[in-house]
């Protein structure tokens, strides 16, 4: 279905869907070396200002159908730390069930937490789908993630795919892995999952230590090339498992319509605290949902403006045919390495003052010039 977008006169398109990454938590029972979290256990609000956070967001949904001449639909992706952690979790998805005809919900864990029977609660309870990360082979796995994490996880995609629950893994590239991309497509193949995807590591929190680790745009393309044959694997085997490319910068390699970030206009997140901010990985703070309105800060705060702005081109993309449509690639890798999301996205190989090699061999090299 064509996305469906109008220009209000408040001076932005309205979204088709408002997603609402919810951090509901920092405790986890893992310590991930990527993690862009960097404290654990400290912020935890009570569940009755959970129910407030939420009546703002459906407020907001409320307001946005009303000016809207289509239906705009909520979707909330509820994560952590590690969400299963909250003993008022399961209470929480069942108040969104009960709204499931203007919401739905999704779930991001290390899926530690998931067997049998809370597969077939969360299909009871209708979760849109459940997303777990594998970070590459079992060794590589765990030498990320922790310990035995690469069984459990494994474990928990089986209970989910057997309940029929639509189940993702997603995989975080760094120089390090990026190779067993395949791999792990490769697995969900195997395992009938509904969809393997991946993004690049950003360094914040404990991963701000792998900064060195960060793809070079050379090897960000030699990452995509890898994700596009797996893809092309999937097709042609007729298998159920999508493999998805469409991230920032993906669809040089893929093709199809080019990803731009919706922070702060179809994606807003919520901090543990209660905090607002566009994105969870570009974690700007916009104002605080137990004291201030939701409405007033999406339609009024300057940062959600500008990062709407369609007519703003990054620093670095002005001479490129994609820069209206890509809008700068991945946001909040530009804002992790640079501290300003409106300069390029640190891995396109198109931005200005980077000049692409191909080697004879097939070796993609990438240096910047002068």
């Amino acid at each position: 279905m064509p996305k469906r977008e109008l220009k209000t006169e408040r001076g932005f398109i309205y979204p088709s869907v408002l997603k609402l990454q919810w951090h509901i938590t920092d405790c986890c029972n893992l310590r991930c070396a990527h993690c862009y979290q960097d404290t654990y256990g400290s912020k935890q609000l009570s569940y009755s200002q959970l129910l407030l956070i939420y009546r703002k967001y459906n407020g907001l949904l409320r307001q946005l159908n009303i000016e809207s001449p289509y239906p705009v639909h909520g979707h909330i992706t509820v994560t952590g730390g590690e969400p299963f952690i909250r003993k008022d979790f399961l209470d929480l998805l069942g108040v969104f069930h009960a709204d499931r005809k203007i919401v739905s919900f999704s779930v991001l864990t290390n899926g530690t937490f998931i067997d049998a029977p809370m597969a077939a609660t969360l299909r009871k309870l209708d979760a849109s789908f459940v997303q777990v990360s594998v970070e590459g082979s079992g060794e590589t796995n765990d030498s990320i993630r922790g310990h035995g994490v690469y069984q459990s996880t494994v474990s928990a995609l089986k209970h989910l795919v057997r309940e029929r629950v639509q189940s993702f893994i997603s995989f975080t590239a760094h120089q390090n892995n990026y190779g067993q991309f395949m791999e792990v497509a490769r697995l969900g193949l195997d395992l009938g999952v509904s969809r393997v995807w991946a993004d690049r590591l950003i360094p914040r929190g404990s991963g701000s230590d792998m900064e060195d680790l960060l793809l070079s745009p050379a090897r960000t393309r030699a990452f995509f090339e890898i994700m596009h044959k797996a893809h092309s694997e999937s097709v042609s085997s007729f298998s159920r498992t999508g493999i998805s490319m469409h991230r920032a910068l993906q669809f040089l390699i893929a093709g199809g319509t080019p990803y731009h970030c919706g922070a702060g206009h179809t994606l807003i997140t919520v901090q543990p605290d209660g905090g607002l901010c566009p994105c969870r990985r570009m974690p700007v703070r916009i104002g605080d949902l137990l004291e201030e309105s939701l409405i007033d800060l999406y339609y009024g705060n300057d940062f959600f403006r500008a990062l709407r702005d369609r007519s703003r081109v990054s620093e670095g993309c002005e001479e490129c045919a994609f820069s209206g449509t890509c809008r700068g690639g991945l946001k909040c890798l530009s804002y992790a390495v640079t501290g300003d999301p409106f300069k390029a996205d640190p891995g396109c190989w198109l931005a200005k003052g980077r000049q692409l090699e191909v080697s004879t061999e097939g070796t993609v090299c990438c240096r910047s010039s002068a």
